[in-house]
C-alpha cells in the first residue's frame, strides 16, 4: 500500500507526479528544485542558494509525511556542472549530522526550468 504525501510549505508538482510517497515504513520523495513556493520560481543567487532551498523543500515534503532530514537514509543529487560539487557539498553538510546519509551525485545535462541542482531522498518514517 502506498500514499501520496504533499506539503503547502513545498512547491506543487508540475506534472503527474507525488511530491513523495509512503510505502511501509519508508518515505520516498520526488526530486526537489531550489524552487521558492510562494512565487514557484527559482531562487535567485546560484546553487548555493538553490542547494539550500532544494533541501528546505525536502525537509518540508518529509514533514508532511512524518519524518525528517535527521531520518533520511539514502540522497541523490543532480548537478550540471561537477565543477559546482564543492559549493552544493558545502550547504549540503549543514542540512544532515553522523551517520551521514548514502548519497550518489550525478551530473545531467540539464534539469527542469533550467535548475542547476535537484535533490531526492529515501527516509524512514
Amino acid at each position: 500500500m502506498k500514499k501520496s504525501i504533499s506539503s503547502e510549505k513545498a512547491p506543487k508538482p508540475v506534472g503527474p507526479y507525488s511530491p513523495a510517497v509512503i510505502a511501509g515504513e519508508f518515505v520516498w520523495t520526488s526530486g526537489q528544485l531550489g524552487i521558492d513556493p510562494a512565487t514557484g520560481e527559482l531562487v535567485p543567487g546560484g546553487i548555493e542558494a538553490e542547494t539550500e532551498q532544494a533541501l528546505k523543500n525536502l525537509a518540508a515534503v518529509l514533514e508532511a509525511a512524518g519524518s525528517g532530514l535527521d531520518r533520511v537514509i539514502k540522497t541523490l543529487i543532480f548537478i550540471t556542472d561537477m565543477s559546482q560539487f564543492a559549493k552544493v557539498n558545502a550547504v549540503y553538510a549543514r542540512y544532515f549530522q553522523e551517520p551521514y546519509p548514502a548519497r550518489s551525485t550525478v551530473q545531467v545535462s540539464a534539469l527542469p526550468k533550467g535548475a542547476m541542482v535537484e535533490i531526492e531522498a529515501v527516509a524512514l518514517r
